[in-house]
């Protein structure tokens, strides 16, 4: 008798998978960051893993979203020939059901990022679909499906070389890596596709993330091919780089490197690069027939049991009294708990913002910026009595275009997001006398708990990118650009590299 797999059995396993991993972090990653933690001699970039490591643990816990980017949902199928469907939708079509279901379950509210028209007018669809299959249609009488959701700081970076048959893969990859910036939320894996063509290359580099973190095992028996080579090669030279957890500097960039590999033409060599974040998330299920898979929840005593604190040095500020004279006092690397009131905004905000400042019209009523702080952020709608839902920082480099003219039209302090900024927003930050803070790319959940009240003020048809204001009371932060213009984005990186330098020169002799 043949299997039958039933159309239902798709979309209820997809749904259950897409909740199980926004808020279940894979365990073998965890135990990958606790190990890091545990050698990481940067006290910046230790402090940022237990913020992730506690953060998700709370999150496993309340089963809420370890990160508030709950990403873009991509399927890799594997259909067998000998199975029969009971379905009247496509494939696609099936795993889109399952998304939708699992983002709009009101016990656990998952943030819809995804955009129609992209080109245009850029809709949210309001429900996180459609989702990006592959398929692949395989012997057997089986219907198995690998689920990932991926942020878009981390798909933002990346990157597809067609190098020479004769170039070094590891020397682009490590040239390559440090041009990614801190947006991807390290510590990660890097997933690095190598072979067929352009976009073979790019599809095995995602494909590549889905699988466990193992490249201890792999330290230990030693590797048995090319590929498994570049893996540990890999690792080396980008630990190396002294990158560290969110571009702080330190010991861990990446906990694993993974690579797959196809037969390509002679007169190629596609290299494909796509970093996976601290907020991995993936989950894998099989059908035969017999009904749907649902996910096994994981023992809560897997998790480390971490504690955090700001540390004697910390700087509470309020933010409903700070003046520019106060913020000309921080330095970078500088630990500041925010208290007050603050209004949020991402990219869709700020274009509107700076066509009413340009044009010499009044801002929306509620949003004055003077004397205030910007927060970076498209936070997750609130569940039962939260204020708002995990609202981690986005990635400030998309905010750079817009930086200087804000700064010039209004008397903004400083902003917050997450990653770098770039030569010409740091100029503009040293001009006006402003700052740049970062929270922790990885601990929405946590950085949800320090905020005490949440309402929207402006665009509220831009959904998760409409103005909000928020209070505080001791929201962790790290100064990353002081008034004075110094990047600890730079500064942090190029010290540790110059430690492990040394440090490795030292184990030669």
């Amino acid at each position: 008798m043949s299997v039958v797999i039933r159309q239902q059995d798709v979309i209820d396993s997809v749904a259950d998978a897409l909740q199980f991993m926004s808020y279940y972090h894979p365990l073998d990653f965890i135990r990958a960051v606790h190990e890091a933690w545990q050698r990481e001699e940067s006290e910046a970039a230790r402090d940022a893993m237990a913020q992730i490591l506690i953060n998700s643990r709370m999150c496993a816990e309340g089963h809420r979203p370890i990160c508030q980017d709950t990403g873009i949902v991509v399927g890799f199928a594997r259909v067998g020939m000998e199975l029969r469907w009971e379905a009247d939708m496509s494939l696609e079509q099936m795993v889109s059901e399952g998304v939708r279901r699992a983002y709009l379950d009101p016990d656990n509210v998952l943030r819809a990022s995804i955009l129609d028209d992209p080109a245009g007018e850029r809709r949210n669809t309001g429900d996180n679909t459609p989702a990006v299959v592959h398929c692949e249609v395989v012997p057997g009488a089986t219907f198995e499906l690998r689920l990932g959701a991926k942020g878009g700081g981390s798909e933002n970076k990346a990157k597809l070389a067609m190098l020479n048959p004769s170039d070094s893969v590891v020397d682009w990859v490590v040239e390559t890596v440090p041009t990614l910036g801190a947006g991807w939320c390290p510590p990660g894996i890097l997933g690095i596709g190598i072979g067929g063509t352009a976009e073979k290359a790019m599809l095995l580099a995602k494909e590549s993330l889905l699988a466990p973190v193992d490249i201890h095992e792999l330290r230990e028996r030693g590797a048995s091919s090319r590929a498994e080579e570049l893996r540990l090669d890999i690792m080396e030279r980008v630990n190396a780089l002294g990158i560290g957890a969110q571009g702080l500097g330190g010991l861990s960039t990446v906990v694993d490197v993974k690579v797959l590999d196809y037969p390509t033409h002679a007169a190629s060599l596609p290299v494909a690069m796509i970093p996976n974040c601290a907020a991995t998330r993936h989950a894998h299920f099989v059908l035969d027939g017999s009904g749907p898979v649902f996910q096994e929840p994981p023992a809560l005593d897997e998790w480390p049991q971490l504690s955090w604190e700001p540390g004697p040095r910390a700087r509470r500020v309020d933010l409903d009294t700070l003046s520019r004279e106060d913020i000309a006092k921080w330095r970078s690397g500088e630990t500041i708990l925010l208290s007050g009131k603050l209004l949020t905004g991402r990219d869709a905000a700020h274009k509107r913002l700076i066509a009413l400042l340009e044009r010499g019209e009044a801002l929306p009523e509620g949003v004055n910026l003077d004397g205030r702080f910007i927060y970076y952020v498209g936070p997750v709608d609130p569940v039962g009595d939260e204020v708002v839902g995990p609202a981690g920082p986005t990635t400030a480099t998309r905010m750079d275009q817009f930086t200087n003219s804000l700064l010039e039209h209004t008397d903004l302090l400083g902003m917050i997001g997450k990653a770098e900024r770039g030569p010409a927003a740091i100029e503009a930050i040293r001009r006006h006398r402003a700052v740049y803070l970062i929270a922790v790319g990885g601990a929405a959940y946590l950085v949800a708990k320090a905020i005490k009240s949440a309402r929207v003020v402006a665009f509220p048809e831009l959904g998760m990118e409409a103005i909000r204001e928020f209070e505080l009371r001791d929201m962790p932060v790290t100064v990353a650009v002081d008034s004075l213009g110094d990047s600890v984005h730079q500064s942090g990186p190029a010290a540790w590299r110059e430690r492990i330098a040394a440090a490795q020169v030292v184990e030669v002799r």
